[in-house]
């Protein structure tokens, strides 16, 4: 398996039972009895994701909070939280009975870009020994929902052995097989973007507000470093490792900017790697002595009469 296989991956954008059960989002029929009861949830309409009265505040300024530390109390996390933005209202999730925290939470921002900053940076940070992740809402704010309780959500471990994809932190893969367009079709299942991939590295942006105008300047920051990370994930394929793309690159390279001169060979350089100003004066070491050499030999090489040579007059 090729690493551009690897790390090709695609995210849900509506939440579908048999697709976030699938590892490449083309599984047809459910393949465990949890995706099942989350299928009959869903055909039924037995789950309203705004019926929650305990859900209260914008759910674009809200984040989901989980894999937190039985510990962490709602001092701590708000301790946490406040880094990014400022804290608005904070619900921990905990049990009904024993009062114990459920491991997840659910934290509002006063401003979108506000969360959105927590978003991209608060992701797999450590907060009480514990490796946290972090997502948008997605109870509100993803057509189709499901949660973990009704046999739907995203994410898992292994151990429990209903592992969900498409999600921030489980991907889709890009698929390997063919599609089975028409059964994705009749099932209402949406089918891969085929041709249109993310890498792995890259940051899925949450949903935005209709007609909201949060932080266009964000939005290009994001995307160039989306852009970096995609090549620095090409640098790290091992095509490029054995030169075989890399050669290609620098031959492309060269072939359109031949005729720009001194600097087009100083960028061509920059750009495969090479140190052009190293380059140039070790260039330059190499004329100085074939320079010397080409004096010395002809010093030598040149002919010197002796007492016995005769001259005609």
């Amino acid at each position: 398996m090729s690493s551009r296989s690897v790390n090709s991956v695609f995210y849900a954008d509506t939440y579908h039972p048999i697709q976030a059960g699938s590892i490449d989002g083309t599984d047809t029929l459910p393949h465990d009895n949890a995706v099942y009861r989350a299928l009959l949830c869903s055909n039924a309409g037995l789950y309203d994701p705004f019926g929650d009265p305990k859900s209260i505040g914008d759910p674009y300024c809200t984040l989901f909070v989980g894999r937190l530390s039985h510990l962490t109390t709602e001092d701590t996390l708000r301790q946490a939280m406040s880094r990014y933005g400022r804290v608005k209202n904070l619900r921990l999730v905990r049990h009904i009975v024993t009062g114990a925290s459920r491991g997840y939470g659910f934290v509002e921002f006063e401003t979108e870009r506000e969360m959105r900053r927590a978003y991209k940076d608060a992701h797999h940070t450590i907060l009480d020994d514990s490796e946290i992740i972090v997502d948008y809402n997605r109870q509100q704010l993803m057509p189709g929902w499901i949660p973990r309780r009704l046999g739907g959500g995203l994410g898992g471990k292994k151990e429990s052995g209903q592992l969900r994809f498409g999600g921030r932190e489980r991907p889709f893969r890009a698929p390997l097989r063919p599609i089975p367009w028409d059964d994705l079709k009749r099932l209402g299942i949406p089918p891969p973007p085929e041709g249109r991939y993310m890498s792995r590295f890259q940051i899925p942006s949450p949903p935005r507000r209709e007609g909201s105008s949060v932080d266009d300047e964000d939005s290009r920051k994001h995307e160039k470093r989306n852009a970096s990370a995609h090549r620095l994930e090409k640098s790290a394929s091992p095509d490029r490792s054995i030169g075989g793309e890399k050669s290609m690159y620098r031959e492309d390279y060269h072939h359109k900017h031949h005729k720009k001169g001194r600097h087009s060979y100083q960028h061509e350089t920059k750009f495969s790697g090479w140190d052009a100003s190293t380059e140039e004066r070790s260039y330059m070491d190499r004329e100085e002595r074939s320079s010397k050499r080409s004096k010395h030999s002809r010093r030598h090489d040149r002919w010197t009469p002796s007492r016995d040579d005769s001259y005609s007059d």
